[in-house]
């Protein structure tokens, strides 16, 4: 009898298997390196291939796929139960593999290389933001110290930066001076680069058709468009939209008891970045909402005159996010007086 599932606990260097026969009984466990294991994959009999979700992991699936094996990928937090004895290599491998013979096990979507691309970019101009955020808050830091101080806001910094270094009469000792002509060198070197990364952004827009799709929607740039579709793919992992927005954590939390339910705020699950991006859409609608009289506009005046404004953008980020599970899943550019009637 041979390998029905194939558990593989992914290292940096050395990764282990195990594998279980139709019957979950193990059938012994090995050892590879990463080339070894895809060499090893490309020998095996077509099978259930089943690793945690991490670094690595979803090139390794492709491969697996690419070879006729079904690959799936899990939450690392959903494995854990299935660990039994003490933690190790061999252990993590085998609870790899029992859970993914569990059918209400949920599994990670595997991402295609245009989707690891999209995703890469989005963390590099996140990091570079923060970044930006630090050496701003550096340069005005500095200036406070010596007496001089600078309102809040990159945009006034900007501005007031240059005027600064050119005014002989501030007292700044020429140490200072020359320490914040390199700072703000390496502000305007990272305005640069993120502005790179959005017109990245827009050339990929105009070159995968569904990214075009997601812009027919309100609240859509580039940025939110691209982040989507990194992260959510073509949507088909979601059997409705209400699941992909819980997935994203912009559902409310569950607390029934007794047969009486109790609703809480959001359960801010998932992928806190996309989530952001999306209330901050939403916001962006919220202050149109009167220029028009269509379908998602009524409903959104209805809901702003009912609740908070911060309430209404994330409900409204809520709907977004379905909307755009449909349109991914449908093939077909948004319309409003049809998704929001």
């Amino acid at each position: 009898m041979g390998i029905a599932t194939l558990g593989i606990d992914l290292g940096k260097n050395t990764i282990h298997t195990m594998g279980l026969d139709e019957q979950g009984h193990p059938m012994g466990a090995k050892k590879f390196t990463r080339t070894g294991l895809i060499r090893h994959l490309a020998k095996l009999a077509p099978c259930r291939v089943a690793m945690e979700a991490c670094a690595g992991s979803h090139f390794v699936a492709r491969k697996a796929e690419a070879m006729g094996h079904e690959a799936i990928l899990l939450p690392g937090q959903f494995v854990q139960p299935y660990t039994q004895g003490q933690k190790n290599d061999v252990a993590d491998a085998e609870a790899i593999a029992e859970a993914a013979t569990r059918p209400r096990v949920p599994a990670v979507p595997i991402k295609d290389a245009t989707q690891q691309e999209i995703q890469f970019l989005h963390r590099t101009r996140q990091g570079w933001i923060k970044q930006r955020t630090e050496t701003a808050n550096r340069i005005r830091a500095m200036l406070l110290e010596l007496g001089i101080t600078v309102p809040q806001r990159i945009a006034k910094l900007r501005k007031a930066l240059p005027a600064i270094l050119e005014d002989a009469e501030n007292d700044l000792p020429d140490g200072v001076r020359d320490l914040l002509v390199q700072h703000w060198a390496q502000l305007q070197d990272l305005d640069d680069r993120i502005k790179g990364i959005a017109q990245q952004f827009e050339f990929l827009a105009a070159r995968d058709p569904r990214i075009g799709l997601l812009l027919t929607i309100p609240g859509f740039g580039p940025v939110v468009a691209t982040a989507f579709l990194a992260a959510v793919g073509d949507g088909q992992q979601f059997g409705k939209g209400r699941d992909c927005s819980a997935w994203l954590g912009l559902v409310p939390q569950q607390a029934t008891t007794g047969g009486q339910p109790r609703l809480l705020g959001i359960s801010k699950r998932g992928n806190r970045y996309l989530r952001t991006l999306l209330i901050h859409g939403a916001r962006a609608v919220l202050t149109q909402a009167h220029r028009g009289d269509d379908a998602l506009r009524r409903w959104v005046q209805q809901l702003v005159g009912r609740t908070a404004k911060n309430k209404a953008a994330v409900a409204l980020a809520n709907k977004l996010a379905r909307v755009a599970w449909a349109v991914l899943t449908r093939g077909t550019p948004f319309r409003s007086e049809a998704a929001a009637a």
